[in-house]
């Protein structure tokens, strides 16, 4: 079958991703979230290239299945569950540990086993496991943004497949008879130059998409541990479990020298590549296609369209003066309004600062907890937008560590909930859930303006109704 992509020679892995994100974008192929520039795309069809996995016979005589945690991989994760398979699933980006083992409830339902799959259900249906567990995986599903029918892969470029797998060969979890499957789009299976493969790449036995099964026979072989110089100081802090393992193999006499992060490096693991360039292409408007995806993003739309909003300039983390730009587009936004412009020393101080639109009678507000000192809310809200997460209206309490998200109705504050797992900012995981306290289920639509301060004392689990004029914060 000839690719839909066609790559050109002197392709570096970055521009292979960047033309698969771009060729999804542009033919409308994926569905929440998007865009899927530096995303596993959450492709449409991702549930038809699951459900062949339960025909593969290796998947049949597997005991024990790794699955990723990302959407598209949700309906795999489903399967082994229905196939009373163990299923272990990654933490995200290795943040707490490598792998959380899923524990349905007895005798669960199908009903039952489609929310332990869901990323919610990782979260509550599950116990971690160690480094030092006695395992063995008989097959592992990763997602790709690109694959060739050989089995050479890309991921989305931060080496982290790469290095669950290289974790994994150390403990002994996985050896040269582990089976690799990824699931992908057809339009994702390209040719990929062998010549940019590296030694800590992960190669793939076989490829499922909507319409195909293709066995690789992939002869490279995968990677048999970590490879340390591929790795730097500033990784080793991000992920105290990589920390562990390299001071076990340490005990072990093996040499655990770490590379020196170049300083054009962007934060992958083991990929040497340059910085990524976030993109933001413009929105399309989508006709979901019956898997389980909500509306939220047409809603979203509609409503900036009706607002004219103007465009936001996102801040770079690293400062290059993005920062200065977006303060003043919404300094510009208030000073139509007569409103306070003290954004810097509110963000600074830690005030409470509201970002407000024009709500809908009926909103629902997720609680975000465990914000670390110092965090602007620029920051906050740009991590939002990354995560397709971006609330009709934000309430920063930096200095008690929280904010409050208010969305258009429970189905967006549902989808935000999910995206918003294991988010984590300043090396500190945040803690999403829907608010103790809806203070936004049944708002006025006449006014944005929010009620003057009370005398009452304010409540430790929801936002306090105290918020004057001059803290308020709107985004136009």
């Amino acid at each position: 079958m000839e690719p839909s992509i066609k790559i050109k020679p002197g392709a570096t892995k970055w521009d292979i991703r960047q033309k698969v994100w771009d060729y999804i974008e542009d033919n409308n192929l994926a569905n929440f979230p998007r865009p899927v520039h530096n995303r596993i795309p959450n492709f449409k069809g991702a549930n038809q290239a699951c459900d062949r996995l339960a025909d593969l016979h290796e998947f049949k005589s597997s005991q024990t299945v790794k699955v990723n945690p990302d959407k598209p991989q949700q309906q795999a994760r489903f399967v082994t569950l229905e196939a009373r398979k163990t299923l272990l699933v990654p933490t995200p980006r290795l943040r707490t540990g490598l792998f959380n083992k899923i524990t349905p409830p007895q005798g669960a339902s199908k009903e039952q086993l489609r929310i332990c799959s869901s990323s919610q259900g990782v979260k509550d249906f599950s116990v971690p496991v160690g480094l030092d567990a006695k395992i063995k995986v008989d097959l592992v599903v990763v997602g790709s943004v690109a694959v060739s029918e050989k089995g050479l892969r890309l991921g989305k470029g931060e080496g982290y497949a790469d290095m669950e797998y290289g974790m994994m060969a150390s403990m002994g979890a996985v050896n040269e008879s582990t089976v690799v499957v990824t699931v992908v789009h057809d339009c994702q299976v390209v040719d990929i130059p062998e010549g940019l493969v590296e030694s800590h790449d992960l190669t793939v036995d076989y490829i499922l998409t909507p319409t195909r099964v293709i066995k690789t026979n992939c002869g490279i072989p995968k990677p048999q541990g970590i490879i340390w110089t591929k790795l730097d100081t500033e990784k080793l802090e991000k992920i105290p479990i990589l920390k562990k393992l390299r001071a076990l193999e340490e005990q072990a006499g093996k040499d655990v020298t770490l590379g020196v992060a170049p300083t054009t490096a962007e934060p992958g693991v083991q990929t040497g590549q340059p910085k990524r360039q976030t993109r933001r292409r413009p929105k399309q408007n989508m006709q979901e296609e019956g898997e389980g995806e909500s509306k939220q993003e047409k809603i979203v739309e509609s409503e900036q369209r009706a607002r004219q909003r103007p465009a936001r300039v996102r801040k770079d983390s690293r400062g290059d003066g993005g920062g200065d730009q977006e303060r003043e587009i919404n300094r510009r936004g208030r000073g139509r309004r007569g409103e306070n412009m003290r954004e810097k020393g509110q963000e600074e101080g830690g005030g409470e600062v509201t970002s407000q639109r024009k709500l809908p009678l009926n909103v629902t507000t997720v609680y975000l907890g465990g914000i670390p000192a110092g965090l602007r809310v620029s920051e906050l809200k740009t991590a939002l937008r990354e995560r397709e997460a971006a609330p009709l209206r934000l309430t920063w309490q930096g200095a008690q560590h929280r904010a409050f998200l208010d969305y258009s109705d429970p189905q967006a504050a549902a989808q935000a909930l999910e995206a918003l797992q294991d988010l984590s900012l300043n090396g500190h995981s945040l803690q999403a859930e829907l608010a103790k306290s809806q203070r936004g289920g049944k708002r006025s639509g006449a006014s944005n303006r929010r009620p003057r301060p009370s005398t009452g004392p304010k409540s430790k689990t929801a936002p306090p109704d105290t918020e004057s004029d001059t803290n308020e914060k709107t985004e136009q």
